[in-house]
C-alpha cells in the first residue's frame, strides 16, 4: 500500500508524458520502466529498432529514451528515423563510458542530451523532466509566433538572432502571470507588440488589451484618459468618463512611454499598482480594478529617479518582470527576414510585385546602424515600394541620399534622421491622399503623436488631399 500512495503523489506532482524506450538489455528495459511509471509517466518498450519505428508511427510520444549501441542498427541513426516521423520529440542517448565522443556526437545530430551507464533513476528522471520543459519552451515560442502573425503580422518579432529568442522565452514563460512587466527598448524596437504579444498568451486574452502614450497626452487630460472623471468635475467635462483603467477591466492596460508620466499621476498610478483601486477626476468614491499591467519607456529611469523626475517607489513597483528589447542594430541577422516581410506587406497594399533587392541593396540596409530601429526599417522598405518601377529594388532605391547617405558633407545623425522622417511623413500623406487616421496607422503611430510630427515638420495634410492632377497644376502655377 505504501508504494501505492507513493505513486499517487508523484502522478500528481509530475506533468504526464509519454515516452518511449529503446534497448535490447531487456532486464534495464523492465527496470527503467517500472521506476519511470512509478514516477508518473506512461512508458512504452522496444527491443528492437523495429518495434521502436513502428510504436511512433502508431502512437505520439513526448519523449524517447535510446541505447546507442543497440543490436541491428546504432541509435543515431534510429533517433534521426525517429526525427522524420516525430522532428520534435527529445531524444535521451544512453551510452556507456567508453562511447561518450559518439554520444556527444548525437547531440550535434540532434540527441537532447545523453546519459551515461550505469546512472541513477533521480538522475534519469532529471534529464527526462528537463527536455520535457525545453520542447514545452520551444512549442511555445512557436506557437506564440504563429499567433502574432495570424493576429497582428507583428513583424517586430522575427527571431533568427538569439537576442529575439531569449525575449520570446521569457515572454512565454511570464505570459501566465499578472505580475508587472517592465519593457525597455529604445524607439521603434516593438515594446507595445511584445506586451500584446503578453497579453494574448495569457488567460486575459479574451478580455481588453488598452494601450496609451503617457508623452502624448497633456498632464491634465493623461489623468482624465486613465482614471476616468465625473461629470463636471473641469471645464469641458460634459459627461461622465470611466478612463481606462475601467475599459481594460479583466484584461491588460499597457502604459507607454512610462517616464514621461507626470509625478502628480504617478502617486495616483502607484496606488493602483498597491491596492487595484483609484479615485476618478472629481469622485469620491474609489473604485477597484481588476487588470494586468505592462509599462515601457525608452529612458534610463534610473537617472529620472537620481533626479527627482520619477519616484522611486514607483520605480520599483514596475519593475518586477524586466524585458530589454535589443536595437536592430545588435541583431542584423533578423534584416533580411524583416525585409522579405515588408516586402510581401507592402507588395499586397500597393498592389506591386517585387522579388526582392539586389545584393548591394541588401548589403547597403545590413551596414545601416538603424537608430529608428526596425520601424525605421519598415519605412525604408514602405518608401522603396512606393518610389519603385522595377520588381528588384536597387541600391539606389534604400536609404535615400536626403537621409545622410550620399556622399557630400555628412549629416550629423540627428539631422540624418529628420530629414529622413520629414520625407517619410510626406511620403505617407502622398499614398494617403492626405488621410491622417490612414497614414497613422500605415505608420505605427498613434494619432496623437503623428500629428505631434506632423507639427514639428510644419506639414499641412490639407495640401496632400487634392488630386494628383490638381497638385501638378498648383506646382506648375
Amino acid at each position: 500500500m505504501g508504494t501505492t500512495k507513493g505513486m499517487v503523489t508523484n502522478m500528481a506532482t509530475m506533468p504526464p508524458g509519454n515516452i518511449l524506450i529503446v534497448d535490447d538489455d531487456r532486464n534495464l528495459l523492465g527496470l527503467m520502466k517500472m521506476r519511470l511509471e512509478s514516477s508518473g509517466y506512461a512508458v512504452t518498450t522496444a527491443l528492437t529498432d523495429q518495434e521502436a519505428r513502428t510504436a511512433v508511427t502508431g502512437g505520439a510520444f513526448d519523449l524517447a529514451i535510446v541505447d546507442l549501441q543497440l543490436g541491428e542498427q546504432d541509435g543515431i541513426s534510429l533517433m534521426e528515423e525517429v526525427h522524420k516521423i516525430s522532428p520534435g520529440m527529445p531524444v535521451i542517448i544512453l551510452t556507456a563510458h567508453g562511447s561518450i565522443e559518439s554520444a556527444v556526437e548525437a547531440m550535434k545530430r540532434g540527441a537532447a542530451t545523453y546519459l551515461t551507464k550505469p546512472f541513477d533513476a533521480r538522475e534519469l528522471v532529471l534529464h527526462i523532466e528537463r527536455a520535457l520543459e525545453n520542447r514545452r519552451l520551444t512549442s511555445e515560442i512557436s506557437r506564440l509566433k504563429e499567433l502574432l502573425a495570424e493576429r497582428y503580422g507583428f513583424e517586430n518579432i522575427v527571431a533568427r538572432s538569439e537576442s529575439m529568442e531569449r525575449v520570446l522565452e521569457v515572454v512565454s514563460r511570464i505570459a501566465s502571470t499578472d505580475s508587472t512587466v517592465y519593457i525597455h527598448g529604445e524607439s521603434g524596437t516593438g515594446k507595445e507588440l511584445i506586451a500584446r504579444a503578453l497579453h494574448l498568451s495569457s488567460g486575459r486574452k479574451g478580455n481588453p488589451f488598452v494601450a496609451i502614450n503617457c508623452a502624448a497626452l497633456p498632464e491634465t487630460l493623461l489623468e482624465s484618459e486613465l482614471f476616468g472623471h465625473e461629470k463636471g468635475s473641469f471645464t469641458g467635462a460634459v459627461r461622465t468618463s470611466k478612463g481606462l483603467f475601467v475599459q481594460a477591466q479583466g484584461g491588460t492596460i499597457f502604459l507607454d512611454e512610462i517616464g514621461d508620466m507626470p509625478l502628480s499621476i504617478q502617486s495616483k498610478f502607484l496606488r493602483v499598482l498597491q491596492e487595484r483601486q483609484f479615485t476618478p477626476v472629481g469622485g469620491d468614491r474609489p473604485v477597484a480594478v481588476d487588470v494586468r499591467v505592462i509599462v515601457a519607456t525608452n529612458k534610463d529611469l534610473d537617472k529620472l529617479v537620481s533626479q527627482g523626475l520619477f519616484r522611486e517607489d514607483l520605480y520599483y513597483r514596475i519593475h518586477v518582470i524586466p524585458l530589454e528589447l535589443p536595437p536592430l542594430r545588435e541583431r542584423k541577422e533578423d534584416i533580411p527576414l524583416l525585409v522579405e516581410h515588408f516586402l510581401k506587406k507592402y507588395g499586397r497594399q500597393m498592389n506591386k510585385d517585387v522579388r526582392g533587392l539586389t545584393p548591394k541593396a541588401l548589403q547597403k540596409l545590413m551596414l545601416h546602424d538603424w537608430p529608428g530601429n526596425v520601424r525605421e526599417l519598415e519605412n525604408t522598405i514602405e518608401y522603396a515600394m512606393a518610389m519603385t518601377r522595377d520588381d528588384v529594388i536597387g541600391e539606389d532605391g534604400v536609404l535615400p541620399a536626403k537621409g545622410g547617405m550620399a556622399d557630400g558633407p555628412l549629416k550629423s545623425l540627428k539631422e540624418a534622421k529628420e530629414a529622413f522622417e520629414k520625407e517619410y511623413l510626406i511620403n505617407i500623406l502622398k499614398v494617403t491622399r492626405g488621410n491622417v487616421s490612414s497614414a497613422s496607422e500605415l505608420a505605427g503611430k498613434y494619432r496623437a503623436d503623428f500629428y505631434n510630427l506632423l507639427k514639428k515638420y510644419e506639414i499641412n495634410p490639407a495640401d496632400f488631399k487634392k488630386e494628383p492632377s490638381q497638385q501638378k497644376v498648383d506646382k506648375e502655377n
